[in-house]
């Protein structure tokens, strides 16, 4: 019984005598203030509009759809409520009239209520 844990122990021992305490400085490049060709991948970023409501609607043909309201005005117009993205729709566009505050809308000429 008391074999095993010292066998266990050597070779524990025996595996990180073979680690080495040097220290390695790998240097794959020029210093990044010198690099130049980096420039451009810091230009500033913009990020994509945030969704500002998600509701969903019955139109007149008894159809559902979902809205994803964007923040800077836009929709995306979904099928199912697991549809990953939809159908973009520009704001102000002729297929879809309202907003998210709206409670019923026009989407292809439907009116659809919330």
């Amino acid at each position: 019984m008391t074999r095993t844990p010292l066998l266990i122990i050597a070779a524990v021992a025996v595996a990180l005598a073979g680690c080495g305490k040097e220290n390695h400085t790998i240097v794959a490049g020029p210093d990044v203030a010198d690099n130049q060709s980096n420039v451009a991948s810091n230009a500033p970023v913009a990020l994509p509009p945030a969704i500002a409501a998600s509701k969903s609607y019955r139109c007149a043909d008894n159809a559902l759809i979902y809205v994803d309201w964007m923040s800077d005005g836009t929709a995306h117009v979904k099928k199912s409520r697991d549809e990953v993205g939809g159908t973009p729709i520009a704001a102000g566009s002729p297929d879809l009239k309202g907003d998210a505050k709206a409670s019923s809308i026009t989407y292809k000429g439907q009116s659809c209520k919330a």
